[in-house]
C-alpha cells in the first residue's frame, strides 16, 4: 500500500487531505455549537452552568474508552470503514441533541456525538500520518487543523452570521446537523479516493494489526507519555474555558450591551482563538519541518498560554461607547428583507462590533490573540511528533491513547469548571485553575526537550532533511 502510494500524483494526498479536513469542519462545528447557546439555555430551557458544562463533558466521558478501542479498531479495519462509521454516529449524536429540549436526551445526544467524533478525529489523524509521513507532515497536520477550526470559527460566531436564528435555541443546532450530513458526504469521497489509490479492494485498507492488544498501548516510550501530559493539560485549559467563554464575557465585561450584540462580540472573541489557529497553524507546521526545535517550540507556546486567564479575568474593563453606535449597531439587519440587503448588513454588523471591540476592548483581544497564537503553535507540533516516536502499525492505537487521556481531562475539567462557577458565583477559581494547568503544560514541554536532546531522542528537535 504504500508502494501504491509513492507511485501517485501528489493531488491524490492533497484531494485525500482536504476532504478530511472538510469531515472534521462539519466535527468541530458540532461541538463548538454549544457554547454560543449558552445563555439562551440558561434563559429558555433554565439550564444551570453545571448542566452546560455537562453537555460538552459528557462528549468526553465514553471517549475515556472509546478512542483508545476506535484507535485499535482503526489499526484492525483500516481508516475507510473507521471513518465512515465514526462519522454516521457523529451525524446521529448532532440530531438527536437538536431534537429535544429534554436535558436528559441532549446528553443522550451529546454522548453518541462524542462516541464518533474523538475517534473519527483519531482516524482521521491516521490517514495524514499515514499519506503524509516523510514528507510535509506537519505542515498537512496544520493545514487539516486550519480546515476544521474554520468550524469551530463559524460555530462560535454563528450569533452573528445565523442571528436569525437564534430567536430559539433549537435553530442553531438544526445548523449543526447540516454541517454533520456535510461531514459524512466528505468522509464518503475521502473512502472512494483511498480505494482508488489501492486499486483493489477493500481487503487492501491500510492495517496491519492481526490482533488487538490493549498491553500494548502501555508499552509506548517515555517521549509519548510526556507528549500526551502535555496534551492533556493544554487542552483542559482551551477546550472547557471555550465552554463558558461566550457567556464569562456577557456577565463579566458586557454588562452594559445589549444582549444580542454582547452575545455576537463574545461569540467572536472566543473565535480569535479559532481564527489565529486557522491563520497560524500550517505557518508553525511548516516552520517545525524546516527547523525542527519540535519541544522548545511547544514550551514557548505553554508559556504564553500561562498568563492569559488571569489577564482576562482581572483586568479592569469599562469604556464608554457612545450609546448611538450602539443603538445602531444592535438594530442592523432588522428591516432587511432580501438576500443581498442581509448579506450587507451582517458585514455591516460584523465590521462594527469588531471596530467596537478592537477600539473599546483591547485589554480583552490582545490576550484572546496570545491564547490563539499557543493554540496554534503546540497543536502543530504536537500531533505530528507522535509519528516520530511510534512505529506506523501503532499510530492509531498511539492516537487513540493519546486522545483517551485528552478526554479524561476534558471531561474532568468541564466538570469541575461548571461546578466552580455555580459555587462561587463568579469565574476566579476557574481561571487560576486554568492557569495552573498551563504551568504544568510548559514543565511536561521542557521534561520532553530535556529528553529529546540526549542519547533518547526520536529526532524531535531535527528538521526535515
Amino acid at each position: 500500500m504504500n508502494d501504491r502510494k509513492k507511485q501517485l500524483p501528489a493531488i491524490y494526498r492533497w484531494l485525500i487531505l482536504f476532504f478530511v479536513s472538510v469531515a472534521m469542519f462539519g466535527n468541530y462545528y458540532v461541538y463548538d455549537s454549544i457554547s454560543p447557546l449558552a445563555d439562551l439555555l440558561v434563559k429558555q430551557l433554565h439550564f444551570s452552568d453545571a448542566n452546560i458544562g455537562t453537555l460538552n463533558a459528557i462528549y468526553s466521558v465514553p471517549n475515556i474508552i472509546m478512542v483508545l478501542i476506535g484507535g485499535i479498531i482503526i489499526d484492525r479495519l483500516g481508516t475507510r470503514k473507521s471513518t465512515l462509521l465514526f462519522s454516521l454516529l457523529c451525524m446521529s449524536g448532532a440530531f438527536i441533541t437538536s431534537s429535544s429540549s429534554q436535558f436528559t436526551i441532549m446528553v443522550i445526544g451529546r454522548l453518541i456525538f462524542g462516541l464518533g467524533a474523538e475517534s473519527l478525529i483519531v482516524a482521521i489523524t491516521t490517514v495524514i500520518a499515514n499519506w503524509f509521513k516523510g514528507k510535509e507532515l506537519s505542515f498537512a497536520f496544520g493545514l487539516n487543523l486550519t480546515v476544521a477550526r474554520l468550524g469551530s470559527f463559524a460555530a462560535l460566531n454563528s450569533p452573528t452570521w445565523a442571528r436569525a436564528y437564534y430567536e430559539s435555541w433549537q435553530g442553531p443546532l438544526f445548523i449543526s446537523v447540516i454541517t454533520a450530513i456535510v461531514s459524512v458526504i466528505a468522509v464518503i469521497v475521502y473512502v472512494l479516493l483511498d480505494y482508488q489509490s489501492s486499486k483493489g479492494s477493500l481487503i487492501k485498507d491500510q492495517k496491519s494489526q492481526d490482533k488487538i492488544d490493549l498491553f500494548a498501548a502501555l508499552k509506548f516510550n517515555f517521549s509519548f507519555w510526556l507528549i500526551t501530559l502535555l496534551c492533556v493539560t493544554f487542552y483542559s485549559g482551551i477546550f472547557p474555558f471555550q465552554t463558558f467563554a461566550v457567556k464569562f464575557f456577557i456577565q463579566k465585561h458586557f454588562m452594559t450591551i445589549p444582549e444580542n450584540f454582547a452575545r455576537s462580540m463574545g461569540g467572536f472573541l472566543s473565535s480569535l482563538l479559532t481564527l489565529s489557529a486557522m491563520i497560524l497553524t500550517p505557518l508553525f507546521g511548516l516552520l517545525a519541518d524546516k527547523i525542527g526545535k519540535r519541544a522548545l517550540l511547544m514550551m514557548i507556546g505553554s508559556i504564553l498560554l500561562m498568563p492569559v486567564y488571569l489577564i482576562l479575568n482581572y483586568v479592569i474593563v469599562n469604556p464608554t461607547i457612545p450609546p448611538e453606535l450602539l443603538a445602531a449597531v444592535s438594530t442592523t439587519g432588522s428591516e432587511s428583507v432580501s438576500l443581498g440587503s442581509a448579506i450587507q448588513s451582517n458585514l455591516v454588523y460584523f465590521m462594527n462590533m469588531v471596530k467596537i471591540l478592537f477600539t473599546y476592548f483591547p485589554n480583552l483581544v490582545i490576550p484572546m490573540m496570545i491564547m490563539g497564537i499557543s493554540f496554534s503553535l503546540i497543536p502543530a507540533i504536537m500531533w505530528p511528533s507522535v509519528a516520530y516516536i511510534v512505529e506506523e502499525s501503532r499510530l492509531g492505537t498511539a492516537y487513540g491513547l493519546m486522545t483517551m487521556v485528552q478526554n479524561i481531562g476534558l471531561a474532568g475539567f468541564n466538570f469541575v469548571i461548571g461546578w466552580a462557577n455555580d459555587l462561587s458565583g463568579n469565574y476566579t477559581a476557574g481561571m487560576l485553575i486554568f492557569s495552573t494547568l498551563g504551568i504544568f503544560g510548559l514543565i511536561f514541554a521542557w521534561l520532553l526537550r530535556r529528553r529529546e536532546t540526549g542519547i533518547h531522542g526520536h529526532g524531535l528537535e531535527s528538521r526535515i532533511k
